[in-house]
């Protein structure tokens, strides 16, 4: 007897129960759910609402009994349906009745139990879950959604509708091939295009959610994810009206931290052995600027008055059309450029080119790497490349530091900079 209870299972005693049975319990389960959260929603209003804890469930057996009715003909619950609407259209008069500004929603969630019910009988057991999850979630957010809907402007609307255009609408429209001999495929550009956006995107999000007034630090990571180049810009000519400015050198500093995260970052998506082989040299920089930073910071300004916290970048909007067209065109002539230099150059080419596009934005040049590397350059010389590209780039930031920031950005963001980004060259004996 022992045994045999250790060797029955659950799953032994669910195979007991006939399927037709579990498919009405679970469709009592889940319509009485949506009923208890509409009973708790007429118990608060304290007016005039359509049905509750009893209606809801029977709403859902209803839907079933009439897909098992003629279970190969939807038209039997497209009847069910329209009269089931057609009550829900007296309950909606009646509350007109009392309010003028009376919802519908009860009354949605009475025609979607009713389809719930049709669904499980069509053995839709897993959908009929998951959307009951989201109507019941929809449902009992009611006050969080509908205040968000007044926090978030219009405009912010608008840059989240072109996110899905770029990314859902022209990205599966675009030929997925090479063309020419040099390997340039659209597809893969315009989807470097959304990633890259999505990764600004994000920063530009997270700093809306801040607000305005946060901490250096803050404002550093967000700007490091964001562009590290305008960052260092911004922080460094903020730094010449306060005094002392120390801890505006360190967060400079940590915004580069963050450009090596993001990269390995994007290097990881789109080109897998080309980011194994540079984390590592990527992640001891970060971590050194993080060091680096953070004495600035925390040591250099631990005696001074306290951190700032009014700091604003006035991050432009990462989704503008003509900048993602701007970013693809820059992209397909870094390719085109790549090819060119190694091609006549050699090794040497590329090299130089990497020093040259460090100066500006790095990200077009490193990301036309990650497509080039192993088609028509070698990993090693790509990943010699990036570095180069980076080292650079914290160059010319120490450069902006350097004229445009204050004494101390001058002194520490500058000097810093340019030390790290010629350490980081070092790299190039192991990678």
């Amino acid at each position: 007897m022992e045994e045999a209870l250790k060797s029955f299972h659950l799953a032994d005693l669910v195979n007991l129960v006939p399927a037709n049975v579990l498919a009405i319990l679970l469709t009592l389960a889940l319509s009485f759910l949506i009923g208890l959260e509409r009973e708790e929603h007429k118990l608060e209003s304290k007016s005039y609402n359509f049905g509750g804890v009893r209606t809801f469930p029977l709403l859902g057996l209803c839907g079933y009994m009439m897909a098992s009715l003629s279970p190969n003909e939807p038209w039997m619950i497209g009847l069910g349906f329209v009269v089931i609407g057609a009550l829900f259209w007296l309950s909606y008069r009646k509350k007109l009745e009392v309010s003028s500004t009376a919802g519908l929603t009860t009354e949605m969630s009475g025609l979607y139990t009713f389809l719930m019910g049709a669904l499980i009988f069509h053995q839709a057991r897993w959908e009929a879950t998951a959307l009951t999850v989201i109507v019941l979630l929809l449902l009992e957010l009611k006050a969080g959604l509908e205040s968000l809907a007044v926090k978030i402007p219009p405009s912010e609307i608008f840059t989240f509708t072109r996110f899905l255009l770029i990314s859902a609408v022209i990205l599966p429209m675009v030929p997925d091939r090479d063309f020419t001999n040099l390997h340039l495929n659209p597809y893969h550009t315009w989807l470097i295009v959304v990633v890259i956006s999505g990764f600004s995107y994000a920063a530009y999000v997270i700093e809306k959610i801040i607000g305005p007034s946060r901490g250096l630090i803050v404002a550093a990571i967000m700007g490091g994810i964001y562009s590290s180049t305008s960052t260092t810009v911004v922080l460094a000519k903020k730094s010449k009206f306060e005094a002392p400015n120390h801890q505006y050198a360190g967060a400079i500093i940590i915004a580069s931290a963050f450009m090596y995260f993001r990269l390995v970052a994007l290097l990881m998506i789109f080109n897998w052995n080309l980011g194994m082989r540079l984390l590592a040299p990527f992640t001891v920089m970060g971590v050194l600027f993080l060091l680096v930073g953070g004495i600035w910071f925390w040591l250099l300004g631990k005696n001074h008055e306290k951190e700032k916290t009014d700091i604003k970048l006035e991050s432009r909007n990462p989704l503008e059309l003509q900048s993602a067209f701007v970013f693809a065109a820059i992209f397909a002539v870094m390719g085109v450029l790549t090819a060119y230099a190694l091609q006549y150059l050699g090794s040497s080419g590329i090299f130089g080119l990497s020093f040259f596009t460090g100066l500006t934005d790095v990200d077009p040049f490193v990301m036309s790497l990650t497509q080039s590397s192993g088609n028509v350059l070698t990993e090693q010389t790509a990943a010699s490349g990036i570095l180069i590209a980076t080292a650079s780039n914290n160059l010319m930031k120490g450069l902006y530091a350097a004229l445009w920031g204050g004494d101390g950005v001058k002194k520490y963001a500058s000097m810093s900079l340019v030390g790290l980004g010629l350490i980081s060259l070092l790299a190039l004996i192991f990678i």
